[in-house]
């Protein structure tokens, strides 16, 4: 029987928690942040999520064994047969649910987020359009939360997640043998001009409240992610880029906050708010990355 810790690990759970704020933005830019069916959609996309990692390291397991002999593959915690069929119970769960949340609007983003985290694992993460296949699932996610009748209003918020879903996609294929400091100096330019148009973007005629909260909390992301990738370009080896990609991962629930706060009720990003500490917390148990 497998170790239960070994599949929290195979599907690196507690970054989980970094993923609901997708939904939650898209919902926010569409006019209903907190509804009922939001839940089920941050549900779904957090099986998608963890089935990606899963099928992650099952498509890895081979190169996991030389450069990451003690992920749960190649350290016999995990049978490659289990993860694959963990990725796929986790993907049927997640459409499923998505279903259920949000009908045949919300599948429209569902079915292609899922094809995109296959593909991306299974053919596309070696090639050069493996980051565009990660930053096109982290889009698709916002999108979901929107539904079909709002993307547009949703599109924004979408690719800012997506930019630095990208940013964050190129630095993670050399955190096992470092690169130049060209590459965390593009992570970091990316997060401050993601930051800058965020904030210049939020309307005009925005509450006063609305623009400080969306304000401080871009600060939070910058806070976040910025330290890590300074290290980086001062010093690119392999740990300080692990420690850009972990970093980058927590730093999306702040820049979620801050689309959601831009657009959505400030009661919407108290759940994010609270999921930032967490993350970091559990995330000194089971790595995120």
């Amino acid at each position: 029987m497998t170790d239960p810790r070994a599949l929290l690990e195979l599907v690196r759970a507690p970054a989980a928690l970094t993923v609901p704020g997708d939904v939650l933005a898209g919902a926010a830019a569409a006019g209903r942040p907190l509804r009922a069916n939001t839940a089920g959609l941050a549900a779904a996309s957090v099986c998608l999520y963890w089935s990606g990692m899963a099928l992650n390291d099952y498509a890895d397991r081979k190169v996991d064994a030389e450069e990451r002999p003690g992920r749960p593959i190649p350290s016999g915690r995990v049978a490659p047969r289990t993860a694959i069929a963990v990725a796929t119970a986790l993907t049927g769960a997640g459409l499923a649910l998505a279903a259920v949340a949000g009908g045949r609007r919300a599948l429209g983003a569902a079915v292609p987020l899922a094809a995109t985290g296959w593909a991306y694992d299974l053919r596309l993460k070696d090639t050069s359009y493996g980051p565009v296949a990660m930053a096109a699932a982290r889009g698709l996610d916002v999108l979901m939360g929107a539904g079909s009748g709002a993307w547009r209003r949703a599109l924004p918020a979408a690719l800012t997640v997506a930019g630095h879903t990208y940013a964050l996609t190129t630095v993670s294929r050399k955190e096992v043998e470092g690169a130049a400091a060209s590459l965390p100096a593009a992570a970091l330019a990316t997060s401050v001009a993601l930051c800058l148009t965020t904030a210049a973007s939020t309307a005009g005629d925005t509450s006063r409240a609305r623009r400080a909260a969306t304000t401080a909390l871009l600060g939070g992301y910058l806070a976040a992610c910025l330290p890590a990738q300074l290290q980086a370009v001062a010093r690119p080896d392999a740990a300080r880029l692990q420690r850009v990609v972990a970093a980058g991962i927590h730093a999306l629930v702040p820049l979620q906050a801050a689309l959601t706060a831009r657009s959505g009720s400030p009661r919407a990003v108290l759940p994010l708010l609270a999921a930032y500490p967490l993350a970091r917390r559990l995330s000194r148990k089971v790595s995120p990355t």
